[in-house]
């Protein structure tokens, strides 16, 4: 019987790949901006339509918060996704398996795009990065994983203050990434970051009851 390409090759391993691959490419061609305009999410089109540069055809907008995780600023921005991908995804993987893995990083994209278009729903400028989708990972990995005790703050429960101090460190981390990757000064999504954050938070242990509901 020939087996799926998730049963012989891990989905984090062919996410980081593929990742890695397309980006590396566009940043060594000299096509970032390009591919930035044309694979990026920008909020604006979600309800308006605006028109290409001359030369350009723009991907479709249900699309692009595919498309956005294959383009990055530059090695630094991509090689630090990559190592949260694979840190967060590999484990992730053996808990709520391939299907599962992947379900998690394809809802961070797209709830990422959603946080991003929510706090910014006329923005023009386009959103390149994995870092979203990853932050589904990442939110996932600090509900299933995270098992360091932190002081409870007021009412709110030692779970809940850990999440949050989580999140502040990912995208605290991000900035600091920004900031040395951008020469003209930090650029970051706080609005993708929260939104794949929570599609992490929200999936996780669906997607961990669902795979051994299935076993």
């Amino acid at each position: 019987m020939r087996r799926s390409a998730l049963e012989v090759v891990p989905a984090t391993t062919l996410i980081a790949g593929g990742t890695a691959l397309v980006s590396a490419l566009i940043t060594l061609l000299g096509r970032e901006g390009e591919a930035a305009v044309i694979a990026g999410f920008v909020p604006a089109t979600v309800l308006h339509t605006l028109s290409a540069p001359d030369g350009l055809i723009l991907l479709p907008v249900w699309l692009t918060p595919l498309t956005a995780t294959l383009v990055h600023g530059g090695f630094l921005h991509l090689g630090f996704n990559l190592f949260l991908l694979v840190y967060c995804g590999r484990l992730l993987e053996r808990t709520i398996g391939s299907a599962g893995l992947v379900a998690l990083y394809v809802s961070g994209a797209y709830l990422a795009a959603a946080g991003e278009w929510a706090l910014g729903p006329n923005a023009a400028v386009p959103m390149i990065g994995a870092s979203g989708a990853i932050s589904g990972l990442v939110g996932g990995y600090a509900l299933l994983f995270a098992n360091q005790r932190v002081p409870r703050i007021g009412p709110i429960p030692e779970r809940a203050v850990r999440i949050a101090w989580l999140l502040a460190a990912w995208v605290g981390i991000q900035l600091l990434v920004g900031i040395a990757a951008s020469v003209g000064g930090p650029t970051i999504a706080i609005g993708a970051h929260i939104g794949g954050f929570v599609a992490g938070l929200l999936l996780a242990r669906p997607l961990l009851l669902w795979r051994y509901r299935k076993a």
